[in-house]
């Protein structure tokens, strides 16, 4: 089975200082039996910056030596403070370049997908279902994307949003998106069960589009819609790794001992 552990379901192990991305990679290699990773930068950035500096290329070396040793691949890549959007136009670019620099890192760590959110926020609606993109927002996103999507082609990869903020949090403006973009090297990081427009149809939309996709424990919990989750993006094409992203507030080796378990059992279900 293509099962994956995202990094950030041992975010609050991390911030506890009982983990670093070594002591990740370990743990799922020989906890969890597993050979491949989703990478988050939040394991080995400088925070203090007003975006987070990455580490330098000797230390992503030494990630990647790691790697090679256990014979892991990274099957993604979550890239957090390189979001394209932003009203303020200084802290854009300071984002822009830092995506840059995000998939330069990508390349040495042999990524195959790339994790970079679209920015921008909700309106202000109480109900919480509508959400806005302006004609600017929307160009320069769909140009950032043409841009990663031709870097991340270079060294064989995908690029491309979660549905975590702003308008990827609507799958019609992310299929919007991923439509203007049109390039190969494109793909989304699907987020299944998170929707705020359309909520039950939102995962079959973008599932076109879906080259990696995360699973969060309270929808792993709920046996049934997972299984009808996962089996609608079968059903659409989806051939990718299943990842798990459920950052529990505590016991976090034992929930996703669980989480793996929950994931397989899903996986083992559908036809």
């Amino acid at each position: 089975m293509k099962i994956s552990i995202g990094g950030y379901s041992f975010q609050n192990t991390f911030v506890q200082g009982k983990m670093d991305v070594f002591g990740y990679l370990e743990t799922v290699k020989y906890r969890y039996g597993l050979n491949t990773v989703d990478l988050y930068n939040g394991f080995f950035v400088d925070k203090s910056k007003p975006v987070w500096e990455l580490a330098d290329d000797d230390y992503l070396h030494k990630i990647r030596e790691a790697l090679d040793e256990k014979e892991m691949t990274v099957v993604n890549f979550a890239i957090d403070t390189a979001s394209l959007w932003d009203l303020d136009k200084e802290k854009r670019e300071l984002q822009y370049h830092n995506a840059l620099k995000h998939l330069r890192a990508a390349d040495i760590l042999g990524a195959k997908t790339v994790r970079i959110d679209t920015g921008g926020s909700y309106s202000n609606d109480p109900k919480g279902d509508f959400f806005e993109m302006s004609q600017e927002q929307f160009e320069h996103i769909v140009q950032r994307y043409q841009e990663y999507s031709r870097i991340a082609a270079d060294f064989g990869s995908k690029v491309g949003p979660e549905n975590h903020m702003g308008p990827s949090l609507n799958p019609h403006f992310l299929k919007q998106i991923a439509e203007a973009v049109n390039h190969p090297n494109f793909g989304i990081l699907l987020h299944v069960d998170r929707w705020k427009v359309d909520p039950e149809q939102g995962d079959s939309i973008i599932a076109p589009w879906a080259c990696h996709v995360h699973f969060g424990g309270k929808t792993l919990a709920a046996e049934d819609r997972a299984i009808r989750i996962a089996q609608t993006l079968i059903d659409r094409g989806f051939k990718d790794y299943w990842a798990i992203e459920d950052n529990a507030p505590g016991n976090q080796y034992v929930q996703v001992e669980w989480a793996v378990a929950a994931m397989k059992k899903v996986l083992s279900n559908i036809n």
